[in-house]
C-alpha cells in the first residue's frame, strides 16, 4: 500500500494537525499584533479558528471571524488580497519544505454551536434527555 493512499479518507494526520497549529498561531498573532498594513483589517479584531492543511501540506485553509461577525465578507475579501504578506509571516514562524498557499473563509461553527445549543434548550429534546 502507498503511503500517500494510508490516510485516504480517515481525516487529518497527525502532522497536518500540528502543522495547522502551528500555522493558527502565527496568523493568530501576526493579526492582534497589526502587522498586516490593510484599511479594511486596522480596526478590526479578527479569530483565526482552524486551520487545515492538505496532505501534502502546500495548501491551507484558514477559518476566520471578525470579532461579533460583523463585515465577515469585506475581512475575508482583505485576508485573501494580503494572503502573501500573511504568506510570509507564517514563513518567518513555521518552519516547511513548502511554504502553503493560504485561502480564508468563514468560520461557521460558532454559528453550528448556537444551532445546537438551541435545539438541546428545546422542551422535547429536554424532556427526552431526562428519560435517559
Amino acid at each position: 500500500m502507498a503511503k500517500e493512499n494510508l490516510h485516504q479518507g480517515k481525516g487529518p494526520t497527525q502532522r497536518q494537525l500540528r502543522v495547522g497549529e502551528l500555522i493558527r498561531r502565527a496568523l493568530a498573532d501576526a493579526l492582534m499584533r497589526g502587522d498586516i498594513h490593510d484599511e479594511e483589517l486596522a480596526h478590526v479584531s479578527v479569530t483565526v479558528g482552524e486551520v487545515r492543511t492538505s496532505p501534502d501540506l502546500r495548501h491551507a485553509t484558514v477559518f476566520v471571524l471578525p470579532l461579533g461577525g460583523v463585515n465577515t465578507d469585506a475581512v475575508i475579501t482583505a485576508l485573501n488580497r494580503n494572503k502573501s504578506e500573511l504568506r510570509r509571516v507564517v514563513n518567518k514562524a513555521v518552519s516547511l519544505k513548502y511554504s502553503p498557499d493560504l485561502r480564508f473563509v468563514a468560520d461557521t461553527s460558532f454559528d453550528q454551536m448556537d444551532e445546537t445549543r438551541r435545539l438541546l434548550a428545546d422542551e422535547k429534546v429536554r424532556r427526552d434527555l431526562d428519560h435517559d
